[in-house]
């Protein structure tokens, strides 16, 4: 009920707000789903001009002959226009990205320089957080940091309102313009037809990731179905699992699901546990074969240091000091040891190494 079965309602609980490796969808097509926005043309015609776009979905247009939305349409400056946009409804409930830094759009570039708008209010004459943004020819994929966009009003820049809330986004816009903002206009406008396939719009976490959800778990957690193990050199939870309630058995199903999750993650097994200082030499291992012991205090300073390094992100290792359990240890006040660089020890680490390797493989018959 609390290794596994509370994991499963902590992911749940937190998944939506701590964010996700592979960002978060909010249009388009991601392998065999796809994720429906309500697009509608929003052109100069509010002004008198006379430019016309639409917003369809192309069902072999996109790379590799799939599907992708279009944004397409004719620009003209005729009647003081000179724009070309669509814009979503807005949402039913705001869109909450906090966990995330800004937005991904995949499409094919045609040279030209386009905006994004994003709204934080339902009102529909308000202001739209903006970004500018060039494209190439041909299929890529373009990032826009939320710190990248200003607060826009009609094509001037608005000082005297709240910075942006990526926890309160409301609607989407993308807009082909003769304008930029302040008078400034766009180098790359032409008039005449235009189109921008856009085959998914998604939330992004910023490279380099670090872990979002750091688990302190235990040693031991893959050892009491792993075959041809001696149970007589095991800690007890091992060798008592069964009397515990499985309870190594379940640590490890809740290991899976933090690996299964998407969310960037540390898994962190320590050995037996101590009251004792921190501060002494450290083994990092994988594969979950040591045993020993370790203190609190060292594995409390593991975690806030995995929380700020690429190099733990979507690890999981086991932690021991170097000292024998026949030895205490302790620190001298007046000539403490040395603070660690954690990083260094996280840089050894391999991807996918968790220790079931062992169970999966197949005992050789004799």
């Amino acid at each position: 009920m609390v290794e596994y079965i509370g994991m499963k309602n902590l992911i749940n609980a937190v998944k939506e707000n701590v964010g996700l490796r592979t960002g978060k969808l909010l249009f388009g097509y991601e392998g065999n789903s796809f994720k429906e926005l309500p697009w509608g043309a929003l052109d100069d015609v509010v002004m008198g001009g006379v430019s016309q776009s639409t917003f369809q979905i192309d069902l072999t247009g996109g790379e590799n002959g799939g599907p992708t939305g279009l944004f397409k349409g004719i620009v003209t400056t005729a009647n003081n226009g000179g724009f070309a946009s669509i814009r979503t409804k807005n949402f039913s409930e705001p869109e909450d990205l906090s966990a995330y830094d800004g937005l991904e759009l995949r499409l094919k570039g045609d040279g030209r320089r386009y905006k994004l708008i994003v709204r934080t209010s339902s009102d529909w004459a308000t202001v739209g957080y903006t970004s500018i943004f060039d494209t190439v020819e041909g299929w890529q994929s373009v990032r826009l940091p939320f710190s990248s966009l200003r607060p826009i009003f009609r094509a001037r820049t608005v000082l005297d309102t709240s910075p942006f809330d990526p926890s309160q986004i409301t609607s989407l816009q993308l807009m082909f313009s003769k304008f930029e903002s302040d008078g400034k206009l766009n180098p790359t406008f032409k008039e005449g037809p235009f189109e921008l396939p856009v085959s998914c719009i998604r939330a992004y976490l910023k490279d380099p990731i670090t872990p979002r959800f750091v688990h302190v778990s235990s040693a031991g957690v893959t050892r009491p179905e792993r075959p041809g193990i001696d149970l007589s050199k095991q800690p007890p939870a091992v060798r008592l699992n069964k009397e515990l309630g499985f309870i190594l058995t379940f640590k490890l199903k809740g290991e899976d699901e933090i690996r299964e999750s998407g969310i960037p993650y540390t898994i962190v097994r320590p050995c037996a546990l101590t009251e004792e200082p921190a501060g002494a030499d450290l083994i990092f291992d994988q594969g979950d074969n040591i045993t020993g012991k370790i203190s609190r205090e060292e594995v409390a300073r593991i975690c806030v240091a995995a929380l700020k390094s690429p190099y733990a992100c979507d690890k999981t290792f086991e932690v021991k000091s170097v000292i024998p359990f026949s030895e205490p240890y302790t620190v001298d006040p007046e000539n403490p040891p040395p603070e660690k660089d954690y990083n260094e020890y996280f840089k050894t680490l391999k991807d996918g190494i968790t220790g079931k390797e062992s169970l999966e493989k197949t005992p050789i018959s004799v």
